[in-house]
C-alpha cells in the first residue's frame, strides 16, 4: 500500500474510531485519535501487513483498523467485553446501512436462493485465495451447513495476542442474518474467537 492509499484508508476508518471515544465519553479525544492513526500507519507499513495483505477476499485494510481500535482501547485499560462493546456501536452506521439491504432483500420469496449463492460464491473465492480453510461445506436446496478450522481474521488478531477480540468480525455474521429473518434461520453453533471451530448453518424457513 502506497501512502496516499494509507492517508485514505486512515481517514476513512479513523471515524469509527472517534464514534467509540465519544460513546464511550473518553476525555483527550484528539489527543487519542493521534495515537490511534500513528498506530495505525505504523501497522500498515510493518512486515505483518504485507504478510497478510495477499488475500483478495480479505478487506485486511479495515481489519487492520479494527485491530489497532482494539490495541488502543486496550492500553486505555478496557476489558475485552468493553472493547467488543465499543467498537461495534463506533461502527453501527457502517452496519446498519448494511442490514437495510438485506431487510429489502429479505422481502423477495427467493431470498434463500440468493442467500445460498452468496454464501456458495463467499465459500469459493475464500477456498480459492486461502483466507479460509473449511473443514466441510454442504449447500443444499434448503440448508447450507459448514465448519471452519482456519480463518486469516483470527490469525491477524492473533498475531497482536488479541483473538478473543476477532469476536468483532464474528458478530457481523450476527448483525447480517439480523436483516434475514422473514425466510432464512440463522444458526451459530461456535466461533473461532473462543472455540475450536466457526460451525454455522443457514436454514430456509419453512411457510406456515
Amino acid at each position: 500500500m502506497n501512502q496516499k492509499e494509507i492517508r485514505k484508508n486512515i481517514k476513512s476508518f479513523s471515524k469509527y474510531y472517534r464514534n467509540a471515544l465519544i460513546n464511550e465519553g473518553m476525555d483527550d479525544i484528539e489527543k487519542r485519535m493521534s495515537l490511534y492513526e500513528t498506530r495505525l500507519k505504523e501497522m500498515y507499513n510493518s512486515e505483518n501487513y504485507a504478510k497478510h495483505n495477499i488475500y483478495p477476499s480479505t478487506n485486511v485494510s479495515f481489519v487492520y483498523a479494527v485491530i489497532a481500535m482494539c490495541l488502543e482501547l486496550k492500553d486505555a485499560g478496557f476489558e475485552d467485553e468493553r472493547i467488543i462493546r465499543a467498537v461495534e456501536k463506533g461502527m453501527e452506521g457502517r452496519w446498519n446501512a448494511f442490514v437495510k439491504i438485506l431487510k429489502f432483500i429479505d422481502l423477495f420469496p427467493n431470498c434463500f436462493s440468493i442467500v445460498r449463492k452468496w454464501n456458495d460464491s463467499d465459500h469459493a473465492s475464500r477456498v480459492k485465495d486461502g483466507s479460509i480453510t473449511y473443514d466441510y461445506f454442504s449447500s443444499e436446496k434448503d440448508k447450507v451447513e459448514y465448519s471452519i478450522s482456519k480463518c486469516m481474521y483470527v490469525e491477524m488478531f492473533s498475531s497482536y495476542g488479541i483473538r478473543p477480540l476477532c469476536k468483532i468480525f464474528c458478530n457481523t455474521d450476527l448483525i447480517a442474518y439480523s436483516g434475514l429473518t422473514r425466510h432464512v434461520k440463522f444458526v451459530r453453533h461456535s466461533d473461532l474467537s473462543d472455540g475450536c471451530a466457526c460451525f454455522d448453518e443457514v436454514i430456509k424457513k419453512k411457510k406456515l
